[in-house]
């Protein structure tokens, strides 16, 4: 269960300010997968870190009753002059799993060959991706934030994301952000519309996804 109280986040960029919470309060069920819609730059990805814990909201807290995982394919932890290896084990070893089995993990899934043994700033933004994708997935959480991860790299890549991220889902909830409502109604059973700093939950993802659409449209 992912309970989220009186939220607040508002960003300042060249003197104009972007409200992404305003007294945001939401129960998100255990061992559900609930869809995060809204439109560009309605602040999605950004509540989706404050539910990781990897931003600070302005007012208010997120509480879980579970393990909840770093968004799916962020690289912004990793230390650029530690090669993907040594990534590996450190955020194994944070998370308390076997780093051993988590590394071969992450080596096979990402397929950077060389490079996993290489510093992680020479990797492509891609290559960025493949290595967090691996690593979050490597590690079992009760919740994952899921944020359009599948769109990086190849499509048989592509592919392969989608079929771990299937696999984790049928034992674990998850949060997805995705513009593909194909995907949502794939991975999802409830819905979350967040809408001018407002957020709306429906245990309906059909409902969720008409409300979306009709903001789109408004």
């Amino acid at each position: 269960m992912i309970r989220i109280s009186n939220l607040d986040k508002t960003f300042v960029l060249n003197g104009r300010r972007k409200v992404i919470a305003r007294n945001l309060s939401a129960v998100f069920p255990s061992g559900s997968s609930v869809a995060l819609l809204g439109r560009n730059g309605a602040g999605k990805s950004s509540l989706l870190q404050m539910i990781g814990g990897t931003l600070n909201p302005d007012a208010g807290q997120v509480v879980s009753t579970g393990s909840i995982s770093f968004p799916v394919g962020f690289s912004g932890s990793f230390h650029i002059d530690m090669t993907g290896l040594q990534n590996t084990r450190f955020v194994g070893r944070i998370y308390g799993v076997d780093t051993d089995e988590l590394c071969d993990f992450v080596e096979e899934f990402a397929e950077l060959g060389q490079h996993f043994n290489l510093p992680v700033r020479t990797y492509s933004s891609g290559m960025r991706s493949r290595l967090a994708f691996g690593v979050s997935m490597g590690i079992a959480f009760d919740t994952y934030l899921i944020d359009e991860v599948t769109s990086v790299g190849a499509a048989t890549f592509r592919h392969r994301c989608t079929t771990v991220l299937n696999e984790r889902t049928r034992t674990a909830g998850a949060v997805v952000v995705s513009h593909s409502m194909a995907q949502v109604r794939d991975m999802c059973q409830s819905g979350a519309v967040l809408e001018d700093g407002r957020l709306t939950y429906y245990e309906d993802l059909d409902e969720a996804i008409e409300q979306h659409e009709r903001n789109m449209v408004a």
